[in-house]
């Protein structure tokens, strides 16, 4: 075995770059002794050093950081580095139990609304839905993604994973009732009681039964089958209780082909009788 190697040999040995290990000996990380030619011979004590460099700067280490603990190296300071290698490992661990969780959540909520039936009218008994809401007038497609945007960037602290975050729009009745079509008048997004003390809602969906329909395709469609859950609250004798709203199981976030895109349609109702509540 050789006492020195080129730099060359060294970029070649560690995968690291020959600008690198030049910056590694202008901060003083490493000191190669010169040859009768010039060239930098590393020798065993450099190797050494650049273990220690490669495995720290895996950990994030800022050079800054490495350099210190090369020059003030110590049983006491090796066993303060361990401690919070361990520590670092811990939160990369956790990070990736989280990321896992936040996977599997997606693949089942997908796996389950491919196999969802639509057409079919059903009711749903809900606790209080807390929800963070922006009210605005949408009318297009593309406003309903900004509107949606715009609320995700107003409490984008509350909401680290938009791919599996439940959001839906709400449509007036009376507008509906007056033949306006495609046109809602909020957004929001939808939690369960859990997480209402981390998100400070500024909005619920209140307490009780709910009709429910879902169908499966783009939106143009949106407006008829909102129409259908009305009609189908009349005939059943079920008294509508709010506006009706659109919740986006399936959409552009996970597809481009809108025929896979799946949409619940829900509205509160109750079995008592009386007048329509329409505000």
């Amino acid at each position: 075995m050789k006492n020195d190697y080129k730099i060359n040999e060294i970029s070649k040995l560690y995968g690291i770059g020959v600008d690198s290990l030049r910056y590694y000996e202008k901060l003083g990380l490493l000191t190669p002794r010169r040859d009768s030619n010039g060239y930098r011979l590393y020798g065993l004590h450099d190797m050494y050093k650049l273990n220690i460099i490669r495995d720290l700067r895996q950990l994030d280490f800022t050079m800054q950081q490495i350099k210190s603990y090369l020059d003030h190296q110590s049983v006491e300071n090796t066993l303060e580095l361990l401690f919070k290698e361990q520590r670092l490992i811990q939160e990369q661990i956790a990070k990736l139990g989280k990321t896992q969780q936040i996977i599997q959540g997606r693949i089942k909520v997908l796996t389950e609304a491919t196999q969802m039936k639509t057409g079919i009218f059903s009711i749903k008994t809900y606790s209080e839905r807390p929800c963070l809401q922006l009210n605005t007038r949408i009318t297009r497609d593309e406003e309903m993604d900004y509107a949606i945007k715009k609320l995700h960037q107003m409490h984008k602290n509350h909401i680290l994973d938009f791919g599996n975050q439940l959001y839906g729009a709400s449509a007036s009745l009376q507008d509906l009732k007056q033949g306006i079509k495609d046109v809602f008048n909020s957004v929001f997004f939808i939690f369960n009681s859990d997480e209402a003390e981390l998100i400070d809602p500024d909005y619920a969906l209140p307490a009780g039964e709910y009709l429910s329909l879902y169908y499966r395709g783009d939106y143009r469609q949106s407006y008829e089958r909102m129409l259908d859950i009305i009609t189908y609250a009349s005939e059943q004798e079920l008294r509508i209780l709010g506006d009706p709203f659109e919740i986006y199981e399936i959409d552009n976030r996970d597809t481009v082909v809108t025929d896979q895109f799946l949409t619940e349609i829900q509205v509160q109702v109750s079995a008592d009788s009386g007048s329509e509540n329409n505000a």
